[in-house]
């Protein structure tokens, strides 16, 4: 018997794998207090507790169903990151969905200003001219039609070079173990809305849209030299921060 695997544990979590509801109702049970411990580590983040709880109870569930005592480890140590994944997978997409819908109806106004001003002055309005309308900087009002709509995903494939995939997280978490790539999963989509609207616009428009730095910078009237510094700052920024969390 490996140290630390309870048997009585091991043998309701093998009946649950195997469609028994009342063995997972029990496991559920036994761990809500494991649940909840972690709940309150997401305290203050704009979420109910008894939502975050139902989230946190799907990656119980899941680590039920993955759980293998070959592991060698208790299964709550097991269930902690698959809870804790849930959780922060949860409010990662939920913000995301947030920000797109504020970036579509930026967008849809835009749009609809625009028609308007076309008829008004008889020709394509400029940028500014729409911005100055929607009471918006013309920085905002680029990143949300260049965004178009949706960053997609923090986790978006990127394309360099030889064609070889590439995530944004990657960039960030170059020579940090697996563990730490975890955690910080979480802390970039917090960093990245930490960034003011240039850094956040030059952010997205690199890997979520895919622009090259000379694209960029003729888009915002500066210098390919300023959006790299800018870029290589940014991303040192962003590991500090996320380092110190």
């Amino acid at each position: 018997m490996h140290e630390g695997i309870d048997q009585e544990t091991l043998a309701l979590i093998n009946r649950a794998k195997e469609g028994d509801k009342e063995a997972q109702g029990q496991l559920v049970e036994r761990n809500i207090g494991l649940v909840w411990s972690i709940v309150k580590k997401f305290q203050n983040r704009g979420y109910e507790a008894d939502d975050l709880f139902q989230i946190g109870c799907i990656g119980l569930i899941k680590a039920i169903k993955k759980f293998d005592e070959t592991f060698e480890v208790k299964f709550s140590t097991y269930a902690v990151p698959m809870i804790m994944g849930e959780i922060k997978r949860f409010i990662r997409d939920d913000g995301m969905i947030k920000v797109s819908r504020s970036l579509k109806e930026t967008a849809n106004r835009a749009r609809i200003v625009k028609d308007m001003l076309i008829k008004k002055f008889g020709r394509e309005p400029t940028v500014h001219e729409i911005a100055a309308q929607l009471d918006i900087e013309v920085e905002d009002l680029i990143l949300a039609l260049e965004a178009n709509v949706t960053p997609e995903s923090l986790y978006a494939t990127l394309h360099e070079g030889d064609n070889s995939p590439i995530l944004l997280i990657d960039r960030i978490d170059r020579g940090v173990n697996e563990e730490s790539k975890v955690i910080n999963r979480i802390a970039l989509k917090e960093v990245l809305d930490t960034l003011k609207p240039r850094e956040r616009q030059i952010i997205i428009l690199r890997y979520f849209k895919e622009k090259t730095q000379t694209q960029i910078a003729n888009m915002l009237g500066i210098s390919q030299v300023q959006v790299s510094r800018i870029e290589k700052r940014i991303l040192n920024q962003m590991k500090k921060k996320i380092s110190a969390g």
